[in-house]
């Protein structure tokens, strides 16, 4: 046939396609990766099919987590895989506060415990610094802050912010390794004036916070970890990441696949 010649397509070919047109499944099929691409996008790379199966459901699809799983394999859609886990290290006790926490990392209520860290940024022209402070009870990031370098207003920077926004009324126990910046006077007096409890890991033991330590690898798994971006392009993707993606849509597998905002809300 003429056709096949132009197409270069095998005549036996074409009569199985002519004679067996698109299932009615197929054509679902598509619709949905439509759908699973969209979801896959939105997350930054970063959802399996697990976390794209829970944005299928909360817009009314039926279908199941297993076939979610197919299309995305036959699609060559991946998640961006973790990183190795750290070695386990016994550490030492705490010499500047004891640890409250002791890996309790699931409270009854927000405002109770927030834990605090610090990571480093590559860029072109060096490296920039993030501190957060998390709230334990929806995950959420509830006070941020980035500068060029590892000084002690970084992390007080950060805190003032959670204080700000929540506004607490009762003591809130506050965690963090034994960094100089959570062992400065001015920490120290920032504690005392807002009602806050200092809580510190065991030195040189990164379990002892591993709710900071899991956020700050979802960050670096979502991209925004790029040493070709000039630094002065950060806050912007770093408020976007925080603000936008990771309070508001973010699905948390501790949470029960809901957003930090959506288990907040639906506790309160």
């Amino acid at each position: 046939m003429t056709m096949c010649r132009v197409l270069n397509v095998a005549r036996a070919g074409f009569y199985a396609w002519l004679h067996n047109p698109v299932s009615a499944r197929d054509k679902d099929n598509q619709r949905l990766l439509m759908l699973i691409r969209d979801s896959y996008s939105l997350s930054g790379g970063v959802y399996g099919y697990r976390r794209v199966h829970g944005d299928l459901n909360e817009i009314g699809e039926t279908c199941g987590r297993n076939r979610v799983g197919r299309i995305m394999q036959l699609d060559r859609i991946k998640a961006v895989r973790g990183y190795k886990a750290p070695r386990r290290i016994a550490g030492r006790p705490s010499v500047v506060a004891p640890n409250l926490v002791q890996r309790q990392f699931t409270v009854v209520r927000a405002t109770q415990v927030w834990v605090t860290d610090i990571t480093y940024i590559r860029t072109w022209q060096g490296w920039l610094y993030l501190a957060v402070v998390i709230d334990l009870f929806a995950r959420n990031v509830v006070g941020w802050s980035m500068k060029p370098t590892l000084s002690r207003e970084l992390a007080l920077d950060a805190l003032m912010m959670a204080v700000w926004r929540r506004k607490p009324d009762s003591e809130v126990i506050v965690h963090s390794d034994q960094g100089s910046q959570y062992g400065s006077d001015d920490w120290q007096r920032f504690y005392r004036a807002n009602n806050l409890a200092p809580s510190m890991s065991r030195r040189g033991n990164c379990w002892d916070n591993a709710v900071a330590e899991s956020f700050f690898s979802s960050l670096k798994k979502n991209g925004s970890e790029n040493a070709y971006i000039k630094p002065g392009i950060w806050p912007g993707r770093i408020f976007d990441y925080i603000e936008v993606f990771y309070n508001r849509s973010r699905r948390h597998s501790h949470l029960g696949d809901v957003s930090p905002e959506a288990f907040e809300q639906a506790s309160s």
